[in-house]
């Protein structure tokens, strides 16, 4: 996508803020509506707690291989069209998971979803960041908000619909009309791609060496396995202790509100601080809290425990994916690294509900699971450490020398020197 479709007309502001949000509300339903209605799942299906973390682990591994693919979406695809493929393709998965009764046939429909949000995932960072000069901050955060938005929707509403028409399956494919209405103000709000011009080779490779990527894919995927366990099986978790399917949903809504909130707000708060990672540091002292609370007061104070866990989540989701931006300057290279990070990350992620999973069935319970998620902040946070602004451009950088975007004239860093800079 070099220099292709993204540049925004006049008045077009109001409009692209829109799909962003549009966009975003789309992206977690199909995940955050299965955890409500397990019990129902297993009945209707006959899957196991096992099979069942597929619906999660499936459509998080596509989303990681679709991010590690995105350079070449950036470069063979228009942004237009790859986010209208891509939508198309999650309206189709939700409808098929009415038409499809059997529990693989439901894990391929979600595979279908997953695939469309995958594509999404990979291209809008990148296009963010071009389409929104100085307010990459604000709108990512706008973006990650919408996201964890849709996901509260998606848990409040879908047990909800399934106890309005007594058929859990046509509750999770209601949400392809949402996904094609926004195909359909996409087409309307995307400008069409201008003729392609000649870019820069992709960096991937490049970053690939660099162990700033690493670290970054880590960081993001130890915290979004806490996300993804949280979806699959807080609210199972809750039933197990005399909850209904809608009561557990609405914990979820919680969760997912409490990320929404501090998706959208700590972005704006840290948007003058060059050094994110105090900020951090406080998201993954409240998932901390969170997941200590899930394991040894479950019942004390169930929705503070939601909305900590989602608050520590959501910041920490919107911060990492800002963090990754602000390596680079320039907006292509930039999504190339974010993208890599969260192919990496969801990769990593994907597993977690599943070892939860394994988890709850050697132990009895999802305790073992939580205290495992605790584990995974407490490394996360020693790995912020690393993440000094002063040090971008020297992480990124062949050893040696300052790196250079390629086609960028200049350093690539925020630094003077990379012999200045430590790396990391």
């Amino acid at each position: 996508m070099p220099e292709r479709a993204v540049r925004a007309r006049p008045g077009s502001r109001a409009a692209w803020l829109a799909l962003v949000v549009l966009v975003g509300m789309n992206l977690r339903p199909f995940l955050t509506g299965v955890g409500p209605l397990a019990e129902q799942i297993h009945d209707g299906t006959g899957l196991t707690f096992r099979g069942m973390a597929w619906l999660t682990l499936l459509p998080m591994w596509l989303m990681g291989v679709g991010a590690l693919l995105s350079p070449l979406l950036w470069r063979a695809v228009p942004a237009r069209h790859a986010v209208l493929g891509a939508l198309a393709l999650l309206g189709l998965g939700s409808a098929l998971r009415a038409a499809w009764p059997q529990g693989g046939a439901l894990i391929a429909a979600t595979a279908v979803c997953g695939a469309g949000v995958a594509v999404i995932q990979a291209v809008f960072p990148g296009l963010i960041k071009q389409r929104s000069a100085g307010q990459v901050a604000a709108v990512m955060g706008l973006y990650s908000a919408a996201l964890m938005g849709g996901g509260a929707l998606g848990a409040q509403l879908t047990p909800l619909l399934a106890q309005w028409s007594g058929n859990w399956r046509g509750a999770l494919a209601a949400w392809a009309a949402p996904a094609w209405l926004a195909l359909l103000f996409a087409w309307r709000a995307l400008p069409r791609p201008a003729p392609a011009r000649p870019g820069p080779a992709p960096a991937g490779a490049r970053l690939l060496q660099r162990p700033r990527t690493w670290l970054l894919m880590a960081c993001f995927g130890l915290v979004n396995g806490g996300y993804a366990s949280l979806v699959a099986w807080l609210p199972a978790f809750y039933q197990s202790r005399g909850w209904s399917g809608t009561h557990s949903g609405g914990l979820l809504a919680l969760m997912a509100l409490a990320q929404a909130g501090a998706a959208l707000l700590l972005p704006a708060l840290t948007a003058r601080w060059r050094d994110r990672r105090p900020w951090l540091w406080l998201t993954l002292a409240l998932q901390a809290a969170g997941f200590a609370a899930f394991a040894a007061w479950p019942d004390l104070a169930p929705r503070a425990w939601a909305a900590i866990s989602g608050a520590g989540l959501g910041g920490c989701f919107a911060l990492c994916l800002i963090v990754a931006l602000d390596h680079l300057p320039d907006a292509e290279q930039a999504g190339e690294l974010s993208a890599l990070m969260q192919g990496g990350g969801f990769l990593i992620a994907a597993t977690a509900p599943w070892v939860c999973a394994a988890l709850r069935d050697a132990s009895g319970g999802f305790t073992a699971g939580w205290l495992a998620h605790l584990g995974c902040v407490a490394v996360v946070s020693l790995l912020v450490a690393r993440l000094a602004p002063r040090g971008y451009g020297a992480a990124l950088s062949p050893p040696g020398r300052a790196w250079h975007p390629p086609g960028e004239p200049g350093r690539a860093g925020n630094g003077p020197r990379v012999a200045d800079q430590p790396r990391g």
